[in-house]
């Protein structure tokens, strides 16, 4: 995850299910789409007798939870028993997007659907029996402290997390408003695991975001395509053409995304009438495609991606791409293919089961599965975009051997101190440049990084990150629109 409220990525709404934000969350009401664009009602939870346990299965399962009330040296919850067989079954397909949530998890996931929840803002996977992120909600706790996809969570306030299930794992991440949580990360490159505390808040509600920019050229972000998003997108989109707009960007970074119908709703608009939005085939490899009812839009349009857009960001991407001649900017972007349902109505008790039902293909029928979408134009963030923050619990030192060190020495970098190295070693070339930081800062000029001055350096960084005049691969996207508008495109 990136220091950037704007370009942030994909994830642990951890208040909610892990993997569920950055799937395409279907609830049951949302189980299919059908060829004219409507939604077709889940047949939610009385399955026909073919489907359920024979004889022969239920006396094995029977038989060892009988077993295990009687014969175990321990007294046992039947209820964590149960829970675990369960969890147990989903295990079994292998699918990090197909989870047993539990009653209070599964509470989280639909408020995260609703758009609302508190937590630290991050998706979590089982990927290789690691728990791995998938990516973090932009401006959520999880992005500002530099939480990145597939960073892989090694342990919560001083618990291991190797060999807990998901649903144990989201519950030790999750807690209150205002609550810590303190994570060791692995991460690819890093020789050393990163330390990070994380207070645990409330998560923007607001999915929507528009401005207008010089030009007539409109900006919409959308950060996860909950079930308001729809609504809230058609009315920016309004605004924006009634002041003139040319053309539009459209901003899906660290969109980790949502509800099928959701992002329909929001590409039919772009798409002419009658041609595909996206596809969706079964395990028998029967396809059912999603028509446009819109009648396509004759303004230029970029969509901002980046490795933390997923599920339905791909969607919309792909299929204003395909169908719409839209630019794709950015890099490429997560790569999550699949189709989820939730199944409440089917447990009676309050837990859910998520599971993968289909596979989703562009109009055009490319798999962007575990591959991406490519962007048409490449723009690769800087690095002191993605480096993780300090955790400020020593004073980092000259002639030392830090991680920390090198997270201090990328973002002096980045605002413009000369640095010799980003490796981690504390050189001196970084005690000069670290003496110039504290004096133009008004701190204490020692050359040793204290808490103070790692506080202030991330302050000076985000601000400069924040500022759009150095958004690099959203100035790509404007320059992309002005060429197109003067062409004629």
């Amino acid at each position: 995850m990136q220091f950037k409220g704007r370009t942030v990525a994909a994830f642990i709404l951890l208040t909610m299910a892990a993997s569920t934000l950055v799937t395409l969350t279907v609830a049951d009401r949302f189980i299919a789409i059908e060829s004219d664009g409507t939604t077709a009602r889940a047949a939610s939870s009385e399955s026909s007798g073919h489907d359920e346990l024979s004889e022969k299965e239920l006396q094995k399962l029977n038989t060892v939870l009988g077993l295990i009330e009687n014969k175990y040296f321990r007294e046992v919850d039947r209820t964590k028993v149960l829970d675990g067989a369960v969890n147990g079954m989903m295990e079994a397909l292998g699918d990090p997007y197909s989870v047993y949530m539990k009653k209070e998890v599964a509470k989280h996931f639909s408020e995260s659907i609703e758009g609302s929840f508190t937590g630290i803002g991050a998706g979590v996977q089982m990927k290789d029996g690691k728990i791995t992120v998938e990516s973090a909600i932009k401006d959520s706790p999880a992005e500002r402290a530099g939480v990145l996809p597939n960073d892989i969570l090694l342990s919560v306030n001083g618990e291991k997390l190797d060999g807990l299930s998901l649903n144990d794992a989201v519950a030790k991440i999750r807690g209150p408003k205002g609550s810590k949580v303190k994570l060791v990360i692995q991460r690819a490159g890093m020789t050393q695991p990163l330390q990070l505390t994380i207070v645990r808040d409330d998560i923007d509600y607001e999915t929507v975001y528009a401005r207008m920019r010089d030009g007539g050229i409109g900006v919409i972000e959308i950060r996860q395509f909950s079930l308001n998003t729809g609504e809230r997108f058609e009315e920016e989109l309004t605004k924006l053409e009634k002041q003139g707009m040319k053309a539009l960007i459209i901003d899906v970074r660290g969109n980790p995304g949502g509800v099928l119908p959701v992002v329909v709703s929001v590409a039919q608009p772009f798409v002419p009438k009658g041609e595909p939005i996206v596809q969706v085939e079964d395990k028998d490899g029967h396809r059912e495609k999603t028509v446009s009812a819109g009648s396509g839009k004759k303004y230029p349009i970029a969509v901002l991606m980046n490795k933390g857009s997923a599920s339905a960001s791909e969607v919309l991407a792909g299929a204003l791409k395909e169908e719409a001649h839209a630019t794709l900017v950015g890099e490429t972007s997560f790569g999550k293919g699949t189709v989820q349902v939730s199944y409440d109505k089917a447990m009676s008790d309050g837990s859910l089961v998520k599971m993968t039902i289909a596979k989703w293909l562009t109009p055009l029928g490319n798999w962007v599965h575990e591959k991406g979408l490519k962007p048409d134009v490449e723009v690769l963030p800087p690095d002191y975009y993605t480096v993780a923050r300090m955790s400020k619990e020593a004073t980092l030192q000259p002639d030392t051997i830090n991680e920390n060190t090198r997270s201090l020495q990328i973002m002096l970098a980045g605002l413009g101190y000369t640095i010799d190295r980003k490796d981690g070693y504390y050189s001196q070339q970084t005690v000069l440049s670290v003496k110039a930081f504290q004096k133009k800062a008004e701190l204490p000029v020692t050359g040793s990084a204290d808490k103070a001055t790692a506080e202030k350096v991330e302050e000076a960084l985000v601000a400069k990150i924040r500022d759009e005049k150095n958004d690099t691969q959203l100035l790509k996207a404007v320059g992309v629109l002005q060429q197109k508008l003067a062409s004629g495109q």
